[in-house]
């Protein structure tokens, strides 16, 4: 076989990828060199023909000016290679890149939901389960156990609980002196939680334990499809929200906490990776009179299209259903509800890199099976 372009990519990539065992651990993997040890003027010298340590063809690369040989599979270097199918589908499953943008009417019949059984007898179920997550932004899992304190237990199915101020867990039902208008009866409008804390909490689960309240009905939207129309329609509105850092604060008798990062976040290459949107814990912001004019009239509209009733799905959770939802993506929400009546839910915060590791490694599990 004659030598590809692939295997001449920059030689200090390369290099950096050697997989022999003087560059890699052979148990874990890791490289045991740092890029300063790498000899200056690094270049490809010689290549040839060789038999990879998986079975298949390979390359062998002489190095210059060290000789340090290295064996590269030619099925990785197809893979990997720069312009190859990695490059291609490169993502770490945070941006819009990765996502299913939705409105309410793309959705209509056809809600991510599995029942709990299901879920956890069945790996084809789970990893559709958690790819649903990431995909669109959230899943129903119906019939979980109405018990104290399983929002926890369905956590640890794919990840870690997050620990916060309000604890391991939080009820969210009407408290006598509430810190949050989330443990009262009033209408709560989209927004994602937590936007006063860096890290903020990726993932939130929300477990029905009871709901005979008037009113309470539950409602998601899909704060990367609007950020995205903002772009469309109002670009200069959606760089002020990308570029001007928002002021989150939250304090209550036992905690003070504030975060400093801006409504819409993009990667660099400007793809969508995370929203934070909530109306309650905007703090005073401190910037210049033009910079606090351009930032309020985009933060306007960008309110405006996070109510546009096309945008946001409606739904009520009846005892034993779970919704586990990507809160740097979706903003919930809910309507108002009797404050006579009974409405409870236990919720908590997880972590992405947790079910995407899950993920991955059922992913895995699939293939080799």
């Amino acid at each position: 076989m004659s030598v590809p372009a692939i295997t001449r990519p920059p030689a200090p990539w390369l290099r950096d990828n050697c997989p022999c065992a003087e560059c890699r651990d052979p148990r874990t993997g890791q490289k045991l060199f740092q890029i300063t040890e790498l000899p200056a003027g690094l270049a490809v010298g010689p290549v040839r023909e060789a038999a990879a340590a998986d079975g298949g063809p390979g390359w062998e690369v002489e190095w210059q000016p060290d000789g340090h040989r290295s064996l590269y599979p030619a099925r990785w270097l197809d893979a990997h290679g720069p312009g190859g199918p990695a490059y291609r589908a490169a993502g770490d499953g945070r941006t819009e890149a990765d996502k299913e943008l939705w409105t309410a009417a793309d959705l209509d019949g056809r809600i991510p939901q599995a029942g709990w059984d299901a879920y956890i007898g069945s790996r084809e179920v789970r990893e559709q389960v958690l790819d649903s997550v990431v995909r669109l932004g959230f899943v129903l899992l119906r019939e979980v156990p109405c018990r104290d304190r399983m929002v926890l237990d369905v956590a640890r199915t794919f990840g870690f609980v997050r620990e916060t101020n309000y604890g391991e867990l939080f009820d969210v039902r009407v408290e006598a002196d509430p810190n949050n208008l989330a443990f009262t009866g009033a209408l709560i409008t989209p927004h994602t939680d937590n936007p006063y804390r860096d890290p903020v909490p990726t993932l939130q689960l929300l477990h029905c334990l009871r709901n005979e309240a008037r009113g309470g009905d539950s409602g998601l939207v899909d704060g990367f499809r609007a950020a995205a129309l903002l772009r469309e329609r109002e670009p200069a509105a959606f760089e002020v929200l990308t570029r001007v850092p928002a002021e989150f604060a939250f304090a209550d008798a036992h905690c003070e906490l504030r975060a400093h990062r801006p409504m819409i976040d993009v990667d660099p290459l400007g793809q969508i990776r995370e929203v934070r949107f909530n109306n309650r814990s905007l703090s005073t912001l401190h910037q210049p009179a033009a910079v606090l004019e351009e930032f309020y009239a985009a933060y306007r509209l960008f309110g405006e299209l996070l109510e546009q009733p096309g945008l946001r799905l409606d739904f009520r959770l009846a005892p034993g259903d779970c919704v586990v939802f990507d809160n740097t993506r979706l903003l919930h929400a809910r309507t108002a509800f009797a404050e006579s009546g009974g409405r409870h839910l236990q919720g908590t915060y997880a972590d992405l890199d947790g079910l995407l590791s899950t993920l991955a490694v059922l992913r895995r599990e699939g293939a080799s099976a």
